[in-house]
């Protein structure tokens, strides 16, 4: 299959990983060159570069912590000595705290927020800057909780909600300039991250019992859609938030 993408250049950010690597790698299935931005643990991020470049496709690893400006910055400045430009923009990264509401303080909900919402504003204005060969594109990850209640997603349900929110304020100041930006949300995928919910088992039966599609969510099928909305047959989507769930939140 050609989705006529190429040659082009992305960026996704938290790809070392679950969604983030899933998606890098799908691009890299179609000759997208891909730059690999990770935090904390260097050797995942390398052995996804690996296998994108088996793939046939460049890639680029990148230290940076995205809800810092001056990682951001630097980030951006490196892909442009390497690449000269870039074409795609992949919002991935997130983190959170999960608690009751009750047990939240400030602290985490700024943590939260910073990582998940607020960083997606200086990435899209570094990206901005940055040479392209035709349209950008901007595709931020998000998740069910940011319309659905979830026991102890308080403050990443909201961080989620407030992400959706600026990609249709950014799709709209955007969208004349040559630039899409859209969000994909995912319902219940078994990553690492879900480890870290104290009712972990518990969702997942419940998401498993409640899908019409029968199964639960891979990270391949969210970034199917990720990598759909990279391509022309999407052009006119613009400040959308495209549902990826097997059908999940259709029910009462």
């Amino acid at each position: 299959m050609d989705l006529r993408i190429r040659g082009k250049r992305a960026l996704v950010t938290g790809a070392s990983r679950g969604i983030g690597r899933a998606i890098a790698l799908s691009l890299a299935d179609f000759k997208v060159d891909v730059a690999i931005n990770f935090f904390r643990q260097r050797g995942p991020a390398e052995e996804v570069a690996r296998q994108i470049e088996a793939r046939g496709a460049r890639a680029l690893v990148i230290k940076a912590n995205v809800a810092d400006e001056r990682h951001v910055t630097r980030m951006f400045e490196e892909i442009h000595q390497q690449w000269g430009g870039l074409e795609f923009l992949i919002s991935n990264a997130a983190s959170g705290v999960l608690k009751p509401a009750t047990q939240l303080t400030m602290h985490h909900l700024h943590w939260t927020m910073d990582i998940n919402a607020l960083a997606l504003l200086p990435l899209v204005q570094r990206f901005l800057t940055l040479p392209s060969n035709g349209e950008k594109v901007v595709v931020a990850v998000s998740s069910l909780g940011a319309v659905r209640a979830i026991p102890n997603y308080t403050a990443v349900g909201a961080s989620k909600a407030a992400l959706e929110s600026m990609v249709r304020h950014l799709a709209c100041e955007l969208a004349g300039k040559g630039v899409r930006v859209n969000a994909v949300s995912a319902g219940t995928v078994d990553t690492d991250a879900l480890k870290h919910f104290p009712n972990r088992e518990e969702l997942l039966e419940e998401t498993r019992r409640r899908t019409p599609a029968g199964r639960l969510l891979t990270p391949q099928d969210v970034a199917n859609a990720v990598v759909f909305l990279c391509t022309e047959f999407a052009s006119m989507i613009h400040g959308q938030t495209i549902v990826v769930d097997g059908g999940y939140s259709i029910l009462a």
